[in-house]
């Protein structure tokens, strides 16, 4: 059987769609579907069902992936080891949320940068969820950082780490409210106070509100930007309460810039997952990537 056939079949399979494989593939479309009609009169029966979106194996299919994309990703790793010898270095294309990956994965990664034989040039772009894991999907990106577990075979997620939210604002809205007092409810005191968020519809602080007060938030955005470290820097200013993750705040906080206005149990958390096509761990520049960002992040939670 045609290895070319098969590397085709897995990666429509992996896909759902053979618009999307042939771009992974570097191939028209018609080649990808001729390839697979090809494959399919070889083994005398269909492996996908056509639809109006994409396609969906068949259980011949499906056992014909399970038993032949093991080996497939297995040959990968050996001819990419091979490249890994070249003098030149591989570059891996990551993707991610601006903030985290600027001040976690991209400090991280940079040790693994330069000309010592193991390297890799690094290239970075910031993206929301959907913008990253799309860019993921169409082979524009190696690894991205997602807040959100994809579905589906085409990527695979690994958690990474939990990142702690914290409801902070300048000291002076703290003592207007009386933040921290044991004889006043936080909620209502909090509504008092304006929100600096990132987006209109409050994303952080409405799933800050829905997780502590079992309620959504009473005050619209006052100051609304695109970037959780210019979020902090209006909340130091005085503009109002934030929702921020702990590691980018706690600084702030050691400071006394910004305090915490409320100290819940169990405070909300988010999960950060890393996401590779599925049998790309098989590049040693994206799996020693990915391995790197694992060992980092167990200082970070």
């Amino acid at each position: 059987m045609d290895l070319a056939l098969l590397r085709t079949f897995v990666t429509v399979h992996r896909a759902g769609s053979f618009t999307r494989a042939a771009a992974l593939l570097g191939l028209s479309q018609p080649a990808v579907t001729s390839q697979i009609r090809t494959l399919e009169r070889q083994l005398g029966r269909p492996l996908f069902l056509r639809q109006a979106r994409g396609v969906t194996p068949t259980s011949i299919g499906d056992e014909l992936a399970h038993k032949a994309a093991p080996h497939l990703d297995a040959l990968v790793e050996i001819a990419e080891t091979g490249l890994d010898d070249d003098s030149s270095l591989r570059t891996l294309h990551l993707a991610g949320p601006p903030e985290f990956t600027a001040e976690r994965a991209l400090p991280a990664l940079t040790e693994l940068t330069g000309e010592d034989g193991q390297g890799f040039a690094l290239r970075a772009s910031f993206g929301n969820v959907e913008e990253t894991l799309e860019g993921l999907s169409a082979g524009h990106h190696d690894l991205a950082i997602s807040t959100a577990r994809p579905r589906g075979a085409l990527l695979t997620a690994t958690a990474l780490c939990d990142e702690e939210h914290v409801l902070v604002a300048a000291p002076r809205w703290a003592e207007q409210i009386g933040a921290g007092q044991p004889d006043r409810k936080p909620e209502p005191a909090l509504e008092q106070v304006p929100v600096v968020e990132v987006h209109e519809s409050l994303p952080f602080v409405s799933r800050y509100w829905a997780s502590v007060f079992d309620s959504r938030p009473a005050a619209p955005g006052t100051v609304v930007v695109p970037d959780l470290r210019a979020v902090l820097a209006c909340a130091i200013a005085g503009a109002g309460l934030a929702v921020l993750p702990r590691y980018l705040c706690v600084a702030a906080l050691e400071r006394g810039d910004v305090v915490a206005l409320h100290e819940p149990a169990v405070p909300p958390l988010r999960t950060y997952f890393l996401v590779v096509r599925t049998g790309t761990l098989a590049m040693p520049h994206i799996a020693r990537a990915h391995e790197w960002l694992q060992r980092a992040a167990a200082d970070w939670c």
